[in-house]
Protein backbone atom coordinates (compact mmCIF):
# COMPACT_ATOMS: atom_id res chain seq x y z
CA UNK A 1 0.00 0.00 0.00
CA UNK A 2 1.50 3.33 -1.06
CA UNK A 3 1.43 6.48 1.04
CA UNK A 4 -1.64 8.01 -0.57
CA UNK A 5 -3.76 4.88 -0.20
CA UNK A 6 -2.53 4.44 3.36
CA UNK A 7 -3.46 8.04 4.19
CA UNK A 8 -6.95 7.64 2.74
CA UNK A 9 -7.48 4.34 4.56
CA UNK A 10 -6.28 5.95 7.79
CA UNK A 11 -8.68 8.86 7.45
CA UNK A 12 -11.54 6.44 6.86
CA UNK A 13 -10.57 4.40 9.92
CA UNK A 14 -10.16 7.52 12.04
CA UNK A 15 -13.57 8.82 10.98
CA UNK A 16 -15.16 5.45 11.79
CA UNK A 17 -13.59 5.46 15.27
CA UNK A 18 -14.79 9.02 15.88
CA UNK A 19 -18.33 8.23 14.79
CA UNK A 20 -18.43 5.06 16.92
CA UNK A 21 -17.18 6.94 19.99
CA UNK A 22 -19.62 9.80 19.50
CA UNK A 23 -22.58 7.42 19.13
CA UNK A 24 -21.53 5.52 22.28
CA UNK A 25 -21.39 8.59 24.51
CA UNK A 26 -24.49 10.09 22.93
CA UNK A 27 -26.76 7.05 22.97
CA UNK A 28 -25.45 4.96 25.86
CA UNK A 29 -23.97 7.52 28.27
CA UNK A 30 -26.73 10.16 27.87
CA UNK A 31 -24.33 12.88 26.63
CA UNK A 32 -25.58 15.60 24.31
CA UNK A 33 -24.32 15.32 20.74
CA UNK A 34 -21.79 18.12 21.22
CA UNK A 35 -20.63 16.67 24.53
CA UNK A 36 -20.29 13.20 22.96
CA UNK A 37 -18.20 14.57 20.08
CA UNK A 38 -16.03 16.59 22.49
CA UNK A 39 -15.48 13.62 24.83
CA UNK A 40 -14.60 11.36 21.87
CA UNK A 41 -12.12 13.91 20.51
CA UNK A 42 -10.35 14.43 23.83
CA UNK A 43 -10.17 10.67 24.37
CA UNK A 44 -8.72 9.89 20.94
CA UNK A 45 -6.23 12.78 21.07
CA UNK A 46 -5.33 12.00 24.73
CA UNK A 47 -5.16 15.74 25.58
CA UNK A 48 -6.22 15.01 29.14
CA UNK A 49 -9.19 17.36 29.62
CA UNK A 50 -10.88 14.76 31.81
CA UNK A 51 -14.44 13.48 31.94
CA UNK A 52 -17.41 15.72 31.22
CA UNK A 53 -19.54 13.43 33.40
CA UNK A 54 -18.29 10.84 35.84
CA UNK A 55 -17.53 7.54 34.07
CA UNK A 56 -18.91 4.24 35.18
CA UNK A 57 -17.06 0.97 34.57
CA UNK A 58 -18.43 0.43 31.05
CA UNK A 59 -17.51 3.99 30.03
CA UNK A 60 -13.97 3.56 31.35
CA UNK A 61 -13.51 0.24 29.50
CA UNK A 62 -14.85 1.76 26.28
CA UNK A 63 -12.60 4.83 26.72
CA UNK A 64 -9.54 2.57 27.07
CA UNK A 65 -10.43 0.78 23.83
CA UNK A 66 -11.24 4.08 22.15
CA UNK A 67 -7.86 5.55 23.07
CA UNK A 68 -5.94 2.47 21.86
CA UNK A 69 -7.78 2.20 18.56
CA UNK A 70 -7.94 5.97 18.04
CA UNK A 71 -4.23 6.55 18.66
CA UNK A 72 -3.36 3.61 16.39
CA UNK A 73 -5.58 5.01 13.62
CA UNK A 74 -4.09 8.48 14.04
CA UNK A 75 -0.52 7.14 13.86
CA UNK A 76 -1.43 5.06 10.80
CA UNK A 77 -2.89 8.14 9.10
CA UNK A 78 0.07 10.32 10.04
CA UNK A 79 2.47 7.69 8.73
CA UNK A 80 0.61 7.58 5.43
CA UNK A 81 0.74 11.37 5.10
CA UNK A 82 4.46 11.40 5.88
CA UNK A 83 5.12 8.60 3.41
CA UNK A 84 3.21 10.47 0.71
CA UNK A 85 5.24 13.62 1.33
CA UNK A 86 8.52 11.72 1.22
CA UNK A 87 7.52 9.76 -1.89
CA UNK A 88 6.42 12.97 -3.59
CA UNK A 89 9.70 14.66 -2.79
CA UNK A 90 11.71 11.67 -4.02
CA UNK A 91 9.58 11.47 -7.18
CA UNK A 92 10.06 15.17 -7.94
CA UNK A 93 13.80 14.88 -7.30
CA UNK A 94 14.03 11.78 -9.49
CA UNK A 95 12.03 13.43 -12.25
CA UNK A 96 14.22 16.54 -12.26
CA UNK A 97 17.31 14.33 -12.31
CA UNK A 98 15.89 12.32 -15.22
CA UNK A 99 15.04 15.54 -17.09
CA UNK A 100 18.63 16.73 -16.71
CA UNK A 101 19.98 13.40 -17.98
CA UNK A 102 17.66 13.40 -21.01
CA UNK A 103 18.54 17.03 -21.77
CA UNK A 104 22.15 15.91 -22.34
CA UNK A 105 21.23 13.17 -24.82
CA UNK A 106 21.61 13.40 -28.59
CA UNK A 107 21.08 10.81 -31.30
CA UNK A 108 19.05 8.60 -28.97
CA UNK A 109 15.98 6.44 -29.57
CA UNK A 110 12.56 7.60 -28.37
CA UNK A 111 10.25 4.64 -27.74
CA UNK A 112 6.57 5.49 -27.38
CA UNK A 113 4.87 2.61 -25.59
CA UNK A 114 6.35 0.06 -23.20
CA UNK A 115 4.01 -2.89 -23.57
CA UNK A 116 5.12 -6.40 -24.48
CA UNK A 117 6.33 -5.33 -27.92
CA UNK A 118 7.86 -2.13 -26.57
CA UNK A 119 9.86 -4.02 -23.94
CA UNK A 120 11.34 -6.30 -26.60
CA UNK A 121 12.21 -3.30 -28.78
CA UNK A 122 13.90 -1.49 -25.89
CA UNK A 123 16.01 -4.51 -24.97
CA UNK A 124 17.06 -5.10 -28.58
CA UNK A 125 18.03 -1.46 -29.15
CA UNK A 126 19.91 -1.26 -25.84
CA UNK A 127 21.78 -4.46 -26.75
CA UNK A 128 23.15 -2.60 -29.79
CA UNK A 129 24.57 0.07 -27.46
CA UNK A 130 22.02 2.79 -28.21
CA UNK A 131 20.32 4.93 -25.56
CA UNK A 132 16.53 4.52 -25.25
CA UNK A 133 14.09 7.04 -23.79
CA UNK A 134 10.76 5.37 -22.97
CA UNK A 135 7.56 7.44 -23.14
CA UNK A 136 4.68 5.74 -21.35
CA UNK A 137 1.67 6.98 -19.36
CA UNK A 138 1.15 3.82 -17.28
CA UNK A 139 3.02 4.34 -13.96
CA UNK A 140 3.55 0.59 -13.52
CA UNK A 141 5.20 0.31 -16.94
CA UNK A 142 7.30 3.40 -16.26
CA UNK A 143 8.51 1.80 -13.05
CA UNK A 144 9.39 -1.40 -14.94
CA UNK A 145 11.27 0.59 -17.59
CA UNK A 146 13.20 2.51 -14.93
CA UNK A 147 14.13 -0.73 -13.18
CA UNK A 148 15.40 -2.05 -16.53
CA UNK A 149 17.75 0.95 -16.71
CA UNK A 150 16.04 3.03 -19.40
CA UNK A 151 15.49 6.77 -19.38
CA UNK A 152 11.78 7.40 -18.78
CA UNK A 153 9.18 10.10 -19.38
CA UNK A 154 5.77 9.52 -17.83
CA UNK A 155 3.05 11.01 -20.00
CA UNK A 156 0.92 10.74 -23.12
CA UNK A 157 3.10 10.35 -26.22
CA UNK A 158 0.55 12.26 -28.30
CA UNK A 159 1.28 15.45 -26.33
CA UNK A 160 3.93 17.84 -27.66
CA UNK A 161 5.24 18.71 -24.17
CA UNK A 162 5.84 15.04 -23.39
CA UNK A 163 7.74 14.45 -26.63
CA UNK A 164 9.80 17.59 -26.04
CA UNK A 165 10.65 16.29 -22.58
CA UNK A 166 11.93 13.10 -24.25
CA UNK A 167 14.31 15.22 -26.35
CA UNK A 168 12.66 14.38 -29.67
CA UNK A 169 14.38 17.27 -31.47
CA UNK A 170 17.77 15.68 -30.72
CA UNK A 171 16.68 12.06 -31.30
CA UNK A 172 17.74 10.00 -34.29
CA UNK A 173 14.81 7.57 -34.32
CA UNK A 174 11.29 7.51 -32.90
CA UNK A 175 9.67 4.09 -32.53
CA UNK A 176 5.90 4.15 -31.93
CA UNK A 177 4.52 0.96 -30.42
CA UNK A 178 1.13 1.79 -28.91
CA UNK A 179 -2.03 -0.29 -28.82
CA UNK A 180 -4.26 2.19 -30.63
CA UNK A 181 -3.60 3.03 -34.27
CA UNK A 182 -5.39 6.34 -33.70
CA UNK A 183 -2.91 7.20 -30.95
CA UNK A 184 -0.07 6.10 -33.23
CA UNK A 185 -1.25 8.49 -35.96
CA UNK A 186 -1.63 11.35 -33.48
CA UNK A 187 1.80 10.63 -32.03
CA UNK A 188 3.29 10.58 -35.54
CA UNK A 189 1.79 13.96 -36.41
CA UNK A 190 3.18 15.50 -33.22
CA UNK A 191 6.61 13.92 -33.67
CA UNK A 192 6.87 14.96 -37.32
CA UNK A 193 5.91 18.57 -36.57
CA UNK A 194 8.40 18.81 -33.70
CA UNK A 195 11.29 17.05 -35.43
CA UNK A 196 10.95 16.98 -39.25
CA UNK A 197 14.35 15.31 -39.63
CA UNK A 198 13.78 12.38 -37.26
CA UNK A 199 13.19 8.88 -38.63
CA UNK A 200 9.84 7.48 -37.45
CA UNK A 201 9.00 3.79 -37.28
CA UNK A 202 5.49 2.79 -36.21
CA UNK A 203 3.65 -0.41 -35.44
CA UNK A 204 0.34 -0.90 -37.25
CA UNK A 205 -2.23 -3.07 -35.54
CA UNK A 206 -4.47 -3.33 -38.61
CA UNK A 207 -3.79 -3.38 -42.35
CA UNK A 208 -6.10 -0.41 -42.91
CA UNK A 209 -3.92 1.84 -40.76
CA UNK A 210 -0.67 1.31 -42.68
CA UNK A 211 -1.47 3.84 -45.42
CA UNK A 212 -2.76 6.36 -42.87
CA UNK A 213 0.42 6.11 -40.82
CA UNK A 214 2.49 6.64 -43.95
CA UNK A 215 0.49 9.72 -44.89
CA UNK A 216 0.89 11.02 -41.34
CA UNK A 217 4.66 10.97 -41.75
CA UNK A 218 5.92 7.51 -40.74
CA UNK A 219 9.03 6.41 -42.63
CA UNK A 220 8.57 2.68 -42.00
CA UNK A 221 5.34 0.93 -40.97
CA UNK A 222 5.56 -2.54 -39.43
CA UNK A 223 2.54 -4.81 -39.12
CA UNK A 224 3.48 -7.62 -36.69
CA UNK A 225 0.48 -9.75 -37.67
CA UNK A 226 1.38 -9.66 -41.35
CA UNK A 227 5.06 -10.30 -40.67
CA UNK A 228 4.15 -13.19 -38.39
CA UNK A 229 1.95 -14.73 -41.06
CA UNK A 230 4.73 -14.39 -43.66
CA UNK A 231 7.17 -16.00 -41.24
CA UNK A 232 4.86 -18.97 -40.69
CA UNK A 233 4.38 -19.38 -44.44
CA UNK A 234 8.15 -19.22 -44.90
CA UNK A 235 8.69 -22.12 -42.51
CA UNK A 236 5.90 -24.05 -44.20
CA UNK A 237 7.11 -23.57 -47.81
CA UNK A 238 10.82 -22.73 -47.52
CA UNK A 239 11.99 -24.10 -44.18
CA UNK A 240 15.72 -23.96 -44.99
CA UNK A 241 15.57 -20.31 -46.02
CA UNK A 242 13.43 -19.42 -43.00
CA UNK A 243 15.82 -21.30 -40.74
CA UNK A 244 18.76 -19.38 -42.17
CA UNK A 245 16.99 -16.09 -41.50
CA UNK A 246 16.56 -17.25 -37.91
CA UNK A 247 20.32 -17.79 -37.75
CA UNK A 248 21.16 -14.26 -38.92
CA UNK A 249 18.52 -12.65 -36.69
CA UNK A 250 19.67 -10.92 -33.47
CA UNK A 251 18.65 -13.96 -31.41
CA UNK A 252 20.38 -16.45 -33.72
CA UNK A 253 22.81 -19.02 -32.38
CA UNK A 254 25.46 -18.37 -35.06
CA UNK A 255 27.42 -15.12 -34.71
CA UNK A 256 26.58 -13.65 -38.11
CA UNK A 257 24.24 -10.80 -38.82
CA UNK A 258 23.11 -8.37 -41.45
CA UNK A 259 24.47 -4.85 -41.28
CA UNK A 260 24.31 -1.64 -43.29
CA UNK A 261 27.28 0.63 -44.01
CA UNK A 262 26.53 4.14 -45.25
CA UNK A 263 28.96 5.68 -47.74
CA UNK A 264 29.69 9.39 -48.05
CA UNK A 265 31.90 11.38 -50.36
CA UNK A 266 35.01 11.01 -48.18
CA UNK A 267 34.79 7.20 -47.89
CA UNK A 268 37.64 5.24 -49.42
CA UNK A 269 35.32 2.95 -51.39
CA UNK A 270 33.49 5.74 -53.21
CA UNK A 271 34.35 5.76 -56.91
CA UNK A 272 35.64 2.19 -56.91
CA UNK A 273 33.95 -0.91 -58.28
CA UNK A 274 33.06 -3.84 -56.06
CA UNK A 275 35.75 -5.92 -57.81
CA UNK A 276 38.43 -3.29 -57.18
CA UNK A 277 37.34 -2.79 -53.57
CA UNK A 278 37.94 -6.47 -52.72
CA UNK A 279 35.53 -6.37 -49.81
CA UNK A 280 35.24 -10.14 -49.53
CA UNK A 281 39.01 -10.64 -49.73
CA UNK A 282 39.94 -7.91 -47.24
CA UNK A 283 37.17 -8.26 -44.66
CA UNK A 284 35.43 -11.61 -45.14
CA UNK A 285 32.04 -9.87 -45.24
CA UNK A 286 29.71 -10.52 -48.15
CA UNK A 287 27.81 -7.68 -49.85
CA UNK A 288 24.25 -8.85 -50.52
CA UNK A 289 22.90 -5.61 -51.92
CA UNK A 290 22.95 -1.87 -51.69
CA UNK A 291 20.63 1.07 -51.59
CA UNK A 292 21.38 3.92 -53.97
CA UNK A 293 20.85 7.62 -53.31
CA UNK A 294 17.41 7.57 -54.95
CA UNK A 295 16.21 5.03 -52.38
CA UNK A 296 16.04 2.06 -54.74
CA UNK A 297 17.55 -1.29 -53.74
CA UNK A 298 19.97 -3.28 -55.87
CA UNK A 299 20.29 -6.94 -54.92
CA UNK A 300 23.39 -8.98 -55.71
CA UNK A 301 25.18 -6.15 -57.56
CA UNK A 302 27.61 -7.02 -60.34
CA UNK A 303 31.40 -6.85 -59.67
CA UNK A 304 31.72 -3.85 -61.99
CA UNK A 305 29.19 -1.83 -60.00
CA UNK A 306 30.72 1.54 -59.08
CA UNK A 307 30.12 2.61 -55.50
CA UNK A 308 28.78 6.15 -55.14
CA UNK A 309 28.38 8.49 -52.20
CA UNK A 310 25.03 8.61 -50.37
CA UNK A 311 24.55 4.89 -51.01
CA UNK A 312 24.36 2.16 -48.37
CA UNK A 313 25.94 -1.30 -48.48
CA UNK A 314 23.98 -4.25 -47.08
CA UNK A 315 26.38 -6.98 -45.95
CA UNK A 316 26.42 -10.17 -43.93
CA UNK A 317 29.21 -11.40 -41.68
CA UNK A 318 30.47 -11.77 -38.14
CA UNK A 319 30.97 -8.79 -35.84
CA UNK A 320 34.70 -8.70 -36.65
CA UNK A 321 34.09 -8.96 -40.39
CA UNK A 322 31.49 -6.20 -40.35
CA UNK A 323 33.74 -4.00 -38.22
CA UNK A 324 36.53 -4.52 -40.78
CA UNK A 325 34.11 -3.57 -43.55
CA UNK A 326 33.23 -0.37 -41.74
CA UNK A 327 36.89 0.51 -41.33
CA UNK A 328 37.59 -0.29 -45.00
CA UNK A 329 34.64 1.72 -46.25
CA UNK A 330 35.23 4.81 -44.13
CA UNK A 331 38.58 4.63 -42.33
CA UNK A 332 38.93 6.93 -39.31
CA UNK A 333 40.51 10.28 -40.02
CA UNK A 334 44.13 10.67 -38.97
CA UNK A 335 44.99 13.40 -36.57
CA UNK A 336 47.88 15.68 -37.33
CA UNK A 337 51.00 15.06 -35.21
Amino acid sequence: MNGRRRFRAGLTLLAAVGIAGTLWFWLLEDYSLIEAAFQTTTTITTVGFGEIHEFDTSARVFSILLMIVGVAAALFTFGGALEELVEGSIHRFGRRRMERRIAKLSGHFVLCGYGRVGRSIARAVAAEGDVVVVVEQDPARIEAAAEAGFHCVCGDATEDDVLNEAGIERASVVVISVQSDGDAISCTLSARSLAPQVRIIARANSAGSEAKLTRAGVDHVVNPLRLGAEHLVGFALRPTVAGFMEVVSPRGAVEVRLEEVALHEHCGLVGRTLADAGIREHTGALVLGLRVASGEFVSNPEPDWTLASDSTLIAIGSDDQLAALGALACPPARTAP
